[in-house]
């Protein structure tokens, strides 16, 4: 397993649990690699523009810098760790304020002041390199990147299924998958990627918990953002585990394909 890519991580991750989407992989990088996209030449946000990438051939990879910010979600950059927070964030997610976008809010924390300790329970965020690149595995380099990790769309059987087989080499009955509070891209990338410093490590990050991209992601769909080390290992698993040995169990209403 250690002399196997992401590309072909990718690739038996999708054909093990029969995703219909790209598995997509998160790196770091210091140049921007030929033909990466930037992300509002997709969608202004980069949770909508990886669903985009992951369910649609087209695109092969997409990337966010600090250094060009225009057109990008400010929400996407500061979860990314390219630009700080905006004081009237809080507001703006939970109750809202006359002073800023005349009160409008999204409702989703219940006071700016349970918005701010979940902020600051984040830690600080770091990005991986100048360009943070998203890509579609099966479209990565000969000369691999190293992929911080990777990011799996799939109906609610398949990320069920691709959950039970993160379980399938821990003791703990708790930890390894969690349903975090946060922005998607926290959930697809951030927190998995290892970019926000108090998430926790070796765990699996199912979601978004995030109803504000409901608009953007289709109603049967979930994800689960995977660190590299644990993909590695949910691989090595592939031909030990129920996945394999008992598929009829996994996709009970499908014919083996």
């Amino acid at each position: 397993m250690t002399e196997m890519n992401f590309r072909e991580i990718g690739e038996l991750l999708a054909t093990a649990f029969r995703l219909t989407t790209r598995p997509l992989a998160v790196y770091g990088s210091e140049t921007l690699p030929s033909g990466t996209v930037h992300v509002p030449e997709v969608n202004r946000c980069l949770a909508a523009s990886l669903y985009k990438m992951a369910a649609e051939e087209e695109l092969s990879a997409i990337y966010v810098t600090g250094d060009s910010r225009e057109g990008c979600c400010p929400g996407g950059l500061t979860h990314t760790g390219f630009l700080p927070g905006n004081e009237f964030t809080k507001y703006f997610v939970s109750t809202g304020t006359k002073d800023f976008r005349e009160g409008a809010a999204e409702y989703l924390k219940s006071s700016p002041e349970i918005f701010e300790r979940c902020q600051a329970a984040l830690g600080k965020i770091t990005p991986p390199g100048k360009y943070l690149i998203i890509q579609a595995c099966e479209t990565l380099p000969d000369r691999m990147p190293e992929v911080r990790s990777i990011c799996c769309f799939g109906a609610a059987e398949q990320i069920r299924n691709l959950a039970a087989l993160v379980h399938f080499d821990r003791d703990d009955p708790f930890s390894p998958v969690i349903v975090p509070w946060g922005p998607s891209c926290s959930t697809f990338i951030s927190y998995p990627a290892g970019m926000c410093e108090k998430a926790p490590k070796n765990t699996a990050f199912m979601g978004p918990a995030d109803p504000t991209q409901n608009r953007n992601i289709p109603p049967e769909m979930m994800a689960l953002g995977i660190p590299a080390e644990m993909a590695v290992r949910m691989v090595g698993n592939l031909g030990l585990s129920f996945i394999s040995r008992r598929p009829q169990v996994a996709f009970p209403n499908h014919e083996r394909g």
